[in-house]
């Protein structure tokens, strides 16, 4: 009954926190209300996307589980905004759900120092100011060095489908009730938040043959770099879209929506409203896409993506019916709505450590982020956090500058939330330096030197950016001149003449090159394989702006080493609100750099009073 670490909740955070802890060589035990649902995809049966897929690479990259998984149990693979820049594409796999968790349940059974249990944790056990373990509602008591919680949306969750409410974490599955008075009880501050999901509707009752077929890519991409002989089935979706009569159907039934009645009144997602929601804030739109998605390889049931709803089981028939496409559907599963606490994040540390209570450690949507992948990337940044403070290391926290997940850590510990946070490719600013298809070469070293990537998948990964580097070197102290043999070349690839001896790199990133093109100039390339021909024309094609978005990196680190003087006067700082003056002389920081850990304070404020140091000579 003695654990290193205990993680409470065996969602997509839960299973990320324990299979590191396991990792890391600490004894581990997972708590979750039902064994047979951890990692169970409570909404789309999706992962990935823009700006989501990055954290799966990211998380991929640090020895994390979710992009292995989602290659043994993707349906369809696809990256999103391909035309565009590599830097806001998006890798997004359809997923089988019930494969998923089942896959991911066979992985926590099987990795040793990890126990996985099914039962209820009601209260936290707190010894002076530090929580010593856990007590279940089987009255059961778990002693940890450290304590996880991801409980999703299982605290005090409540289910809202028309007039019906029902406590639930999960439709048919219990709310957590007591643990959430509990953290209320021990002085966090406990919010509440409002997410949704759409009915099921049952795949033989379907009319795909009026609808628009969407498949996969030709060439699908594994998510994962150590994913082998990926080979993945690809089974399509559909599109199709609401009609005037749909929205006569909702609009008449406003009066029974739980989101305008009152019965609803915590905040939900802002990017991914209800359908209730949509038709009435853009009542002037016609129609709105849906994209009909098959949940199992069998495609026995299809989720309705666009189609969130909280409205009564009646009213979802008749609006679902009126779809093209739909007219005999059978609903296999109701929509429905979901309210559930969360803790203020800015109660944390970037460690994803309480501040308040020592060794307990939250991730996923209890600090207010919507989204599988979110709540992955702080499973395994809270496991490996715990698993190195049990070892006396110091904390690992990735800055905004290195990955997704330190802008996504970043902007919930300083920011705050009162609305579920998702992640956006715009929250980063630098995401050119944060591809998706570098982020292995960016933070696998860190997956390997925590024990999380093996020695053979290190050595492949360092031999692939070894050939890497050694290409762009020779591109940048190399030139092409204007001879006639260069230029009939150019020509005959399409590409325009140069006048003067260029550097190979600034011919490559001219930014129309594609493999072809590549080959063509330079033959002896013909030995790489796709991948690091792919990296090759990127690095290129963004070297000049990689290399000035590396310039502001070091930039911003020197400017967050400047300290402030200790009898600073912030009032005189032209430009600061006052909230923001309020909050730097509570906390008095002696540099930029703590400064920007305090809740509230921006970037646009952080330069403002740099400038301000700067210009009084306060600082060089």
């Amino acid at each position: 009954m003695k654990y290193d670490v205990i993680v409470v909740g065996g969602g997509h955070a839960g299973s990320e926190a324990a299979l590191a802890c396991a990792r890391m060589g600490h004894k581990t035990m997972l708590l979750t209300i039902l064994a047979e649902q951890v990692a169970a995809s409570s909404c789309n049966p999706a992962i990935g996307g823009l700006a989501k897929g990055h954290l799966v690479k990211e998380l991929d990259a640090l020895g994390g589980e979710m992009g292995l998984v989602t290659d043994r149990a993707g349906l369809q693979f696809r990256i999103l905004n391909a035309s565009k820049g590599p830097a806001v594409r998006g890798s997004r796999a359809q997923i089988d759900m019930d494969r998923y968790r089942i896959a991911m349940r066979d992985t926590i059974l099987h990795t040793p120092n990890l126990d996985l249990c099914q039962e209820m944790v009601e209260e936290l056990l707190i010894e002076g100011e530090s929580v010593v373990g856990v007590k279940t509602a089987m009255a059961n008591e778990y002693e940890a060095h450290k304590v996880i919680i991801t409980t999703g949306t299982f605290l005090d969750g409540t289910i809202h489908i028309g007039e019906h409410k029902q406590k639930a974490g999960r439709a048919g599955e219990f709310a957590s009730i007591g643990l959430s008075e509990n953290l209320r009880m021990l002085g966090l501050e406990v919010g509440r938040l409002k997410t949704g999901t759409c009915a099921r509707v049952d795949g033989s009752s379907i009319d795909f043959d009026v609808m628009e077929e969407h498949p996969g890519d030709e060439k699908p991409v594994a998510f994962s770099f150590r994913t082998e002989n990926f080979d993945p089935v690809n089974i399509p979706c559909h599109v199709t879209y609401t009609n005037e009569k749909t929205h006569k159907i909702i609009e008449s039934n406003f009066y029974r929506a739980p989101l305008f009645t009152g019965q609803i009144d915590s905040q939900g997602p802002r990017y991914c409203p209800s359908i209730e929601d949509k038709i009435n804030r853009f009542r002037e739109r016609p129609r709105h896409q849906l994209f009909v998605e098959p949940q199992t390889l069998e495609k026995n049931e299809y989720y309705i993506n666009g189609l969130s709803t909280s409205l009564p089981p009646e009213v979802q028939r008749e609006m679902i019916q009126s779809i093209k496409g739909m007219e005999q559907a059978k609903i296999v599963r109701y929509g429905y709505a979901i309210e559930y606490d969360y803790v203020q994040p800015t109660e944390l540390r970037h460690t994803l450590e309480t501040k308040k209570i020592k060794n307990l450690y939250l991730a996923g949507q209890i600090n207010g982020t919507t989204g599988y992948e979110e709540a992955a990337a702080q499973g395994l940044m809270a496991g490996i956090n715990a698993a190195l403070a049990l070892e006396g290391k110091e904390p690992f926290v990735l800055r905004r500058d290195e990955a997704y997940i330190g802008v996504l850590i970043d902007d919930l510990v300083t920011k705050g939330t009162k609305e579920p946070y998702r992640m956006f490719t715009s929250r980063a600013e630098f995401r050119l330096l944060l591809r998706e298809d570098n982020a292995v070469f960016r933070l696998s070293r860190y997956g390997h030197n925590l024990g999380l990537i093996d020695s053979q998948t290190m050595e492949r990964i360092d031999d692939a950016r070894a050939q890497i580097n050694e290409v762009i070197e020779d591109f940048k102290s190399t030139f092409i001149t204007p001879t006639k043999e260069n230029l009939a070349l150019l020509a005959s690839i399409g590409e325009d003449k140069i006048t003067d001896k260029v550097y190979t790199i600034d011919v490559i990133g001219r930014g129309n090159y594609d493999k072809a093109k590549l080959l063509k100039l330079k033959p002896e390339l013909e030995k790489y394989d796709d991948f690091i021909i792919e990296q090759i024309l990127i690095e290129a094609k963004y070297y000049r702006y990689i290399q000035k978005q590396k310039a502001g990196v070091e930039k911003l680190k020197a400017m967050m080493e400047v300290k402030i003087p200790e009898d600073f006067d912030f009032k005189t700082v032209s430009g600061l609100s006052t909230e923001i003056i309020e909050k730097l002389e509570t906390y008095n920081p002696p540099t930029l750099q703590a400064a920007s850990r305090i809740s509230g304070v921006t970037p646009a404020a952080l330069e403002i009073l740099h400038i301000y140091l700067k210009m009084r000579g306060v600082t060089p």
